[in-house]
């Protein structure tokens, strides 16, 4: 059996396709109990535990139903946490706080929604180095919503009530996704959580300005999914392909600029239902909405209650199931028997981005006789190819950003821009009696991937690498998350160091999913 005591859901990819299939299933059998009013012992945990309620940015109804939801479990001790009068207001450390939660010695689930991203993924990481340290049984913690990143046990109430209209059917699913599309936390936990359905197909609808972020939908593209965009609700009913999962979100305005509210109402219009449109809907749509609506102009205006059109009541009470069963999972009471379809990635080697060459004995330049330029060398270092087939300028500003990172002004060396056979401009850097470390070598191939690194020795070259970007980048006090609101950025005072992953050509923080060019990272 599989157990998910000390698991953390930060995102909703923190569970596999088979591990949420399976919640839903569990959620569909406490359901149709709970309607029955038939035993539902076997999903109340057992044995001491501890579920804290820590609500930094106030919530009412994501708190209430993790509240109500933590209740059903008679043997928890439910703790809600003050954030009105709690340490975070008087500027205490996060980690601290919930390493002294948890030291209090019996297995403690977090439920953790924070205006900071990336503060559930610093947790299971910081807290659970703690718990092992001190011997304790490694904590859970669930993402009850961090700043504008993710919100996934919204994810598993939405994902859970489109299988319910479904019949949980997964093969396919058709949805519209509708309105702040840019700021919205839940629909951005879609572009993972619809790879429960095997077929996927995604209209965005959204005016320019609240438009999903495009590296979003790459990523809807790079998972398989269909995805159209279009500027309004007029122009998505004037294609007559249109879904019949219709899901709303609200304008999210205390996360915009004030470029964007200037266009407020001009931007709420495009998003908002009228009755004039309601000829246009296929029969049997259903419209969801992660609620509470704004009480002045919502986007699905109070006349549609009373019609079949209504899904989000019962998606909103479909959250109190999927938050039961998820604390039921993580408390131990439910396990997962284990599926021999699940494989695990292979782990990565931390340095298989440097790439060994082939030595070409016998050609002009540094393969021959260890030299470059005007400064030939008889031992150290020749990096060569930076930036090639870049502007000279490119050139120029990479040589300098290299010079400063790894500290290379304490040797005498030199640095130059060629021009290659093929036309094109490269640079190098000649380091006479100077070897780089690996560690010096990873921030090289971050800085500038793609460069050829030359191990000099008696006026030959002994050994080439062509160095690519590397998989995960780190422990580098010279490089830092753009995201202000990243729990990572210096601003926020937690003092924990950036950390980037690769995914194809680009690097993603590992704590709020923010993508960046491997030329914004570095901090000069």
């Amino acid at each position: 059996m599989r157990s998910f005591r000390g698991r953390t859901l930060a995102l909703i990819r923190d569970f596999t396709i088979d591990e949420q299939l399976f919640l839903y299933q569990k959620t569909k059998e406490l359901k149709q109990k709970w309607l029955n009013r038939e035993d539902m012992s076997e999903f109340q945990i057992k044995g001491d535990v501890n579920i804290y309620i820590v609500f930094v940015e106030p919530s009412t109804r994501t708190k209430e139903s993790f509240i109500n939801a933590a209740k059903f479990h008679k043997n928890a001790r439910v703790n809600i946490f003050d954030a009105e009068h709690s340490s975070f207001n008087k500027n205490e450390s996060y980690v601290d706080t919930f390493n002294m939660l948890t030291g209090y010695g019996i297995y403690s689930i977090f439920v953790v929604r924070t205006r900071l991203e990336g503060v559930p993924r610093l947790l299971e990481r910081k807290v659970g180095e703690f718990a092992q340290r001190h011997g304790i049984e490694r904590p859970a913690f669930i993402n009850g919503g961090d700043g504008k990143h993710e919100h996934p046990t919204q994810e598993l109430l939405d994902e859970f009530t489109f299988l319910e209209q479904n019949n949980f059917d997964n093969s396919h699913i058709r949805i519209a996704l509708i309105g702040d599309l840019l700021h919205g936390r839940t629909v951005h936990s879609k572009v993972d959580g619809l790879k429960i359905f095997k077929n996927v197909e995604v209209d965005l609808i959204a005016p320019q300005q609240i438009q999903m972020p495009q590296h979003y939908i790459e990523k809807m593209k790079s998972n398989g999914f269909e995805v159209r965009k279009f500027s309004s609700i007029d122009e998505y009913l004037s294609n007559k392909d249109v879904a019949k999962i219709w899901y709303f979100t609200r304008l999210q305005l205390e996360r915009m600029g004030e470029d964007i509210l200037e266009k407020e109402h001009i931007l709420r219009k495009a998003v908002t239902f009228r009755k004039d449109m309601l000829d246009k809907v296929k029969e049997g749509t259903k419209f969801y909405h992660p609620l509470p609506r704004p009480k002045i102009d919502p986007e699905i205006p109070t006349f549609l209650d009373e019609l079949p059109l209504n899904g989000w009541e019962i998606q909103a009470r479909n959250g109190f199931w999927v938050r039961v069963v998820l604390l039921s999972l993580l408390g131990g009471a439910v396990e997962m028997e284990r599926d021999q379809s699940i494989t695990f990635q292979k782990e990565e080697d931390e340095y298989e981005f440097i790439i060994p060459t082939q030595i070409v004995h016998g050609t002009k330049g540094v393969a021959k006789e260890g030299k470059r330029g005007i400064k030939p060398i008889e031992n150290g270092t020749v990096i060569d190819h930076i930036s090639k087939g870049k502007s000279t300028e490119e050139i120029f500003n990479t040589i300098v950003k290299i010079r400063k990172i790894l500290k290379l002004h304490d040797c005498d060396s030199a640095d130059g821009i060629f021009k290659s056979a093929d036309g094109s401009y490269k640079g190098y850097i000649s380091l006479p009696d100077r070897y780089l470390s690996k560690k010096e070598i990873k921030k090289l191939a971050a800085i500038a991937p793609n460069t050829t690194v030359n191990i000099i020795k008696g006026a030959s070259v002994k050994e080439k690498y062509r160095i690519k970007l590397p998989p995960k980048i780190y422990n580098f006090d010279e490089i830092r998350c753009k995201n202000e609101n990243c729990i990572t950025h210096p601003k926020n005072g937690e003092n924990v160091g950036a950390s980037f992953i690769r995914i194809d050509d680009r690097l993603v923080c590992e704590y709020c999913e923010t993508p960046h060019e491997y030329s914004e990272i570095w901090v000069i």
